[in-house]
């Protein structure tokens, strides 16, 4: 089932965007009088067909379904002489530059459009979300004390409720985790005003050599010891005959440490049980106002690694007993007004961060394993299908940005390509020589599939 909901979702969000990103090429044709021939969405063989419209355009679908294209009269791919004049005034390399540009770039302008109104109307609607209240994590490994996470050496602890990062509001997590992602990317410090409960308002600083180290793979704020806040530690059940129950664990139970280590949320409780298989631990909890210290040896058991060590299962301490983790929600909803302009804000920011990436990937300050592929969008297509529509619709918005970005890379047989070429037209008064045209496609097309290469074998290592 779980197969079947992620190539639907993955269709659904590749299709769909494929789908407006060529409607945006094609309505700007039509708008500056070029002839459009066909609208297909896929590449290679036509599988399918209808011809529609005053100019009988043909709508097919193609047998490979990463792509589509819109094939505009053009005399570059035949012989036009036997055509009437009415059409040969509709052919794309006669209109002037101006419109040339504008055809190629509303296919990426128009996948940047259809993220803001997916972020818009989140933003309208709310989208409930954790806040931006955190738990701070006090060492790298939880049983190594001697090693502290740059979270806590900062002086951020479990509790604290971020209100700015840079000077960039802060109400939710996931505007945390942005703001992280992009000090990371940018090798700056964070400076991080919080409220704490009782204390009043305070400013700590992660350090630019504890982010510009980072891996921006993955769970950014969890490798600097940073997570979700969560509620007291307070035990929601224990199965009876479990290493819990035997030590004398109950119902409502406040967890305060382990080992003397301070336990601020659920989280931080299971990584420490989870790391203390077959060792006996000190568990201190509050009853009926009450400290009690209850020594237990959580059960040693075979799981399925989620880490990148190169084994398939990793052996993990459980006591049979759940502890309260969901976190703090909130749902925040806009105005239509405010709603545009922080989806637009949203669209510019995941542009220039990408923008960023890719600088970064080129000049090897970034791994080039970031670069993925078909395999793992459909993976995250899935799960946010999983998760539900606003997550669901945030991604898609998130991959329609990544397609607008990366169409206007100026590599040959891209959009951005072609814009490059009308550019340099417009700086020099004449088109870029048919010779030179055809080397840069050759060469253009070598370095996309490339990419393509290298972005499936990233995702089969992830895979596996």
């Amino acid at each position: 089932m779980n197969f079947l909901q992620t190539v639907l979702a993955f269709v659904v969000c590749l299709g769909s965007l494929i789908i407006f990103h060529e409607l945006g090429h094609y309505l700007v044709a039509r708008w500056c009088g070029v002839k459009v021939l066909r609208f297909s969405v896929g590449m290679g063989k036509v599988v399918w067909s209808r011809r529609f419209g005053p100019d009988q355009t043909e709508w097919a679908v193609s047998a490979l379904p990463l792509g589509g294209y819109v094939k505009m009269l053009d005399s570059r791919e035949g012989d036009l002489g036997d055509l009437p004049p009415e059409d040969l005034k509709r052919e794309f390399t006669r209109q002037n530059v101006w419109k040339r540009i504008a055809i190629v770039a509303a296919g990426p302008l128009a996948n940047f459009l259809i993220a803001i109104v997916l972020f818009a109307g989140l933003y309208m609607h709310g989208v409930e979300e954790p806040t931006s209240k955190i738990s701070v994590r006090a060492n790298e490994v939880a049983t190594a004390a001697s090693v502290p996470t740059a979270a806590w050496s900062a002086g951020l602890r479990s509790g604290d409720v971020v209100t700015a990062v840079n000077e960039q509001p802060v109400a939710v997590w996931s505007e945390l985790r942005w703001n992280l992602i992009q000090a990371a990317i940018d090798k700056q410090e964070a400076r991080i005003a919080v409220e704490r409960v009782g204390q009043g308002r305070f400013t700590f600083v992660l350090p630019a050599e504890a982010l510009a180290t980072l891996d921006l793979e993955g769970d950014v704020p969890g490798k600097l010891g940073v997570g979700v806040g969560r509620p007291a530690p307070v035990v929601q059940e224990v199965i009876a005959g479990g290493p819990a129950a035997r030590a004398g664990l109950l119902k409502g139970d406040l967890l305060l440490s382990v080992d003397g280590t301070p336990v601020g949320d659920g989280i931080a409780f299971i990584d420490i049980i989870r790391a203390s298989a077959g060792k006996t631990v000190q568990v201190a909890v509050r009853r009926a106002g009450q400290q009690l210290v209850l020594p237990m040896v959580p059960q040693a058991e075979l799981v399925k690694s989620e880490a990148k060590t190169g084994k398939g299962t990793v052996t993990v301490g459980k006591i049979s007993a759940y502890v309260e983790q969901q976190p703090d929600m909130i749902s925040v909803p806009s105005s239509p007004v405010a709603a545009v302009g922080k989806a637009m804000a949203r669209v510019w920011d995941t542009c220039t961060m990408t923008v960023k990436m890719i600088g970064k990937m080129i000049t090897g300050e970034v791994s080039l394993k970031n670069v993925t592929g078909p395999i793992t969008i459909a993976d995250y297509a899935g799960q946010t299908a999983r998760m539900g529509a606003a997550s669901y619709l945030s991604f898609i918005a998130f991959i329609s940005i990544s397609l607008g970005v990366m169409n206007l890379l100026p590599i040959p047989v891209l959009d951005g390509g072609h814009l490059l070429y009308y550019s340099l037209e417009v700086l020099t008064g004449r088109s870029v020589p048919e010779r030179f045209g055809e080397i840069a496609q050759r060469l253009g097309m070598g370095l996309l599939l490339t990419l393509m290469l290298l972005a499936v074998f990233n995702d089969v290592v992830r895979l596996l």
